[in-house]
């Protein structure tokens, strides 16, 4: 019989509590960012400012967690090179190439919209841990919670121009950084066998946001108009990272992924509601549905035990 003592970020009630707590923070940094954005003077053609913004929100969360993980008592150390490695490869999928797409993306897409689309990359993780976890199964009831969740995705692209139509500089850019994201759930597995998850977190944000700087700085990228509110947005943000990117990344080291990827799918219910309230921008009903395909997902992917 195993008696082994069962952590707190197993337990199905704080599993859910946990995931839907770090969906419900990034579900805000849809309309954080383009709040930012618009406070620091930012444009949609200012590429490299975005960049910049971007390194600094994360790099600053990575700074942030490293210096929780070692309060903690973990030890910082990364073994050998290949270890390194792994990390490096680590940052550039989850931090740097994710948010390259993201802040793209969200910058040439309604916010509410672009919070639907990029749930999409939860359903990739989901059916991707099917294949290669063995704590992962692909069943019937997985399927078919899948295919009620891009039912959602699929909802909202129907109906008029006036909600908006598809664009590779706007939804293509968000597909793109979802697809990051779902491989970069991956891998976390195989960062929690090289040094703690904490620790590997830390270094992600801190790596990947320093390789965001740097190209934005190349290419000319300022903060043309640094206010006290601008500055409050960015810390909010850059806790949104810290604090979101450590519950989720440790809860997919001990769970089945798929049931705490699923989650994610909350993310856009959380967006488009604070993108209609904090930018004015208008609530189609279609949000609302593809919403509540996605929480079906959810539930039903939840229902079973793997």
């Amino acid at each position: 019989m195993n008696n082994k003592k069962q952590s707190i970020f197993e337990r199905p009630l704080w599993v859910a509590i946990f995931a839907l707590s770090a969906a419900i923070a990034w579900g805000w940094a849809f309309p954080l960012v383009k709040m930012g954005f618009g406070e620091f003077g930012i444009t949609g053609d200012m590429t490299g400012s975005k960049m910049l913004y971007a390194g600094i929100r994360f790099g600053v969360a990575g700074l942030i967690t490293l210096a929780i993980a070692k309060l903690s008592g973990k030890s910082l150390r990364v073994n050998t090179t290949s270890d390194w490695l792994y990390v490096v490869a680590f940052a550039l999928i989850n931090t740097t190439l994710h948010y390259i797409f993201f802040y793209i993306g969200i910058s040439n897409s309604a916010g509410s919209r672009a919070a639907i689309i990029n749930s999409s990359g939860s359903f990739l993780l989901v059916l991707l841990a099917c294949i290669f976890f063995k704590s992962d199964s692909l069943t019937l009831r997985k399927i078919i919670g899948c295919a009620i969740g891009f039912a959602g995705i699929l909802a909202l692209n129907v109906g008029g121009g006036e909600s908006g139509q598809f664009t590779f500089m706007g939804d293509g850019m968000i597909i793109l950084g979802a697809s990051c994201a779902a491989f970069a759930g991956l891998m976390t597995r195989g960062v929690c066998r090289r040094v703690d998850i904490l620790v590997g977190t830390g270094y992600s944000l801190a790596i990947g946001g320093a390789l965001l700087v740097v190209p934005g700085l190349m290419m000319d990228g300022t903060l043309p108009n640094v206010t006290p509110w601008g500055v409050t947005i960015l810390l909010l943000l850059t806790s949104i990272s810290t604090f979101g990117f450590a519950l989720y990344n440790k809860l997919l080291t001990l769970n089945p992924m798929g049931k705490v990827a699923i989650y994610n799918s909350l993310i856009p219910v959380v967006g488009a509601l604070s993108s209609c309230l904090c930018l004015g921008e208008p609530f189609y009903w279609k949000y609302l549905f593809a919403a509540l395909l996605a929480m079906a997902g959810i539930y039903i992917i939840n229902r079973g035990k793997k």
